[in-house]
């Protein structure tokens, strides 16, 4: 309701923004010069709260004392009478992201998506020791059995480095159904 009750009163500030001029001009020029000085109220003090008028307190009054479908018929006639058309609504969400400066958003680091890893074996299960040497003597092009097998004895070991992250994961899976234990960097 609170929502409701604040569009209505951003429709009425619209509509008064818009005939504004002309009823300023049109009390001033009813009013005679002897009441003038009536028509003009003198400002508020600096703190001080603000007066308002019976009429206004009455209308807000009547206002949130009305129902859902009540304010609904409200606002549909206001729309009409004072020819609203509709706006759309900002979420929530929308409102306060928006309400970040732009400053603050250049700020924000922007996260670039890791394209290339490097493979490295950290450990491995000793039962599978030979498995896990013939697997990192065909990940490895050049490497014999011997230096495969100094590799995998002198863990942790980088395998590959600068790969792809499909290629990275191939690995990792096929190291780790040989025994070992991968992390991507």
């Amino acid at each position: 309701i609170c929502c409701f009750l604040y569009c209505i009163i951003l429709l009425l500030q619209q509509q008064l923004q818009r005939q504004a001029p002309a009823l300023c001009a049109l009390r001033l020029l009813k009013t005679s010069p002897a009441t003038h000085s009536d028509a003009i109220a003198t400002p508020a003090l600096d703190g001080a709260p603000k007066q308002y008028s019976p009429k206004i307190q009455q209308l807000v009054n009547d206002i949130s004392s009305l129902t859902l479908l009540e304010v609904s018929d409200l606002n549909e006639l206001l729309k009409k009478t004072l020819n609203i058309q509709d706006v759309g609504m900002m979420p929530m969400g929308a409102m306060a992201a928006s309400a970040l400066p732009a400053a603050e958003e250049e700020e924000l680091p922007v996260k670039k998506e890791q394209t290339h890893f490097t493979v490295k074996l950290t450990e491995l299960k000793a039962a599978e020791k030979v498995k896990l040497i013939k697997e990192v003597k065909n990940c490895i092009p050049g490497l014999n059995l011997v230096q495969s097998k100094k590799l995998v004895e002198s863990l942790p070991q980088e395998i590959r480095a600068n790969v792809s992250k499909e290629e990275a994961e191939k690995l990792k899976a096929s190291l780790e159904a040989a025994g070992g234990t991968v992390v991507l960097e």
